[in-house]
């Protein structure tokens, strides 16, 4: 019998002309921001070497994952959707589940990944080594496998071990689609967890700065506070002072008492504000990641222990959707949190308007 033909969770008929014509203009706008964005990332690791720390990796990891969702996952489902009903034949379907599924969650591990990694740099004050930096880039490759091993063995053999299948002619979608046990324990796995984690990450981060923001409040004396403020005054004031070749040596050496008290505090406080851009682009990560993502994971859930007839069609899409456009919004959260990022960006814009400028071309040649 077909579960999926008859039920209130079953795909809608083929819409208006107009209704069509928006949609496809709002999917196909959504495939130019995704690939464009996460393309652009890519770039820039490509163009810029300063971006090529251990800890960027993870986003590079991050950005191919998201860049699949735009370039293969969802080009394909756009006839699905328009139509409702797929048409590029079952192999193809296999193809797509095992490829959608792989990205989505690798791009979730992906951000445990990144979580973690901030996590270590703040909370332990590692400085990453030849070993760390290969064991990160393990961790990369095991994202994949993970990812893959989560959802791809049943995607290929469900209906083999089950000796039935319940896809029915023209519809796309996993073998394993109401079986709430296995989306139960694969949701655990693939949101619940890694949420929990990120957040317990972002949490300690917060209260790691909290707490060395507190202890420097407390330990910097008002006159200590008054002489980091002063160091360029009185640094240009002694510069003055050298000028006199009799006080040469007496200045030069009272220039040098000043500054060790000074350096460590101003380096401190460095890193302390550093840990506090690292914990606000933390933060948005892991709420983006929250709010596109549970929608879509309760929603499973749901329709599975009901067999969808508890879950409106286009309020489970809708949360379908939104794992998609989490895929576009990862890329602009770089530019946004990461001043690294921000000014690669520009400086591959600034090449792409001096290679392409007609009037810089002309400028060349007349020279």
């Amino acid at each position: 019998d077909s579960l999926g033909s008859s039920d209130f969770c079953s795909r809608p008929g083929p819409f208006s002309a107009a209704a069509a014509a928006l949609l496809a203009a709002l999917m196909g706008l959504l495939v130019l921001a995704t690939v464009l964005g996460n393309a652009l990332v890519i770039l820039a690791f490509v163009v810029d070497r300063s971006l090529r720390s251990h800890g960027n990796f993870f986003f590079l990891n991050l950005a191919i994952a998201d860049l699949l969702v735009g370039g293969f996952c969802i080009p394909l489902y756009i006839p699905y959707v328009l139509t409702g009903e797929w048409r590029l034949g079952r192999g193809l379907c296999k193809l797509w589940l095992v490829v959608d599924y792989l990205v989505c969650t690798a791009s979730v591990f992906n951000i445990v990944l990144i979580s973690f990694d901030r996590f270590i740099s703040v909370t332990k004050a590692v400085r990453a080594g030849q070993a760390v930096l290969s064991c990160k880039e393990l961790g990369m490759i095991i994202v994949w496998i993970a990812a893959f091993l989560l959802y791809g063995p049943a995607i290929l053999s469900w209906e083999y071990i089950a000796q039935k299948s319940i896809l029915p002619e023209g519809e796309c979608h996993a073998e394993f689609f109401y079986n709430w046990y296995f989306l139960m324990i694969a949701s655990t796995i693939e949101f619940f967890t890694p949420f929990i984690t990120v957040t317990y990450f972002n949490l300690s981060i917060y209260l790691n700065i909290r707490k060395r923001t507190s202890l420097r409040n407390e330990n910097i004396s008002p006159g200590q506070e008054d002489c980091e403020m002063s160091f360029q005054g009185k640094k240009r004031e002694h510069t003055i002072f050298f000028v006199k070749p009799s006080n040469r040596h007496k200045h030069e050496k009272r220039a040098s008492s000043l500054s060790p008290p000074i350096k460590a505090p101003r380096l401190r406080l460095h890193k302390l504000s550093r840990d506090k851009r690292v914990a606000k682009s933390l933060a948005i990560i892991v709420c983006v990641f929250g709010l596109c993502w549970a929608p879509y994971t309760l929603l499973m859930i749901i329709r599975a222990a009901c067999h969808g007839h508890c879950v409106l069609h286009s309020l489970y899409e809708t949360s379908f959707w939104l794992l998609w456009v989490n895929s576009a919004i990862n890329p602009i959260l770089y530019p946004l949190c990461h001043m690294s990022f921000r000014k690669a960006f520009i400086k591959l814009l600034i090449l792409k308007c001096e290679h392409t400028s007609p009037q810089h071309h002309s400028s060349v040649s007349s020279k």
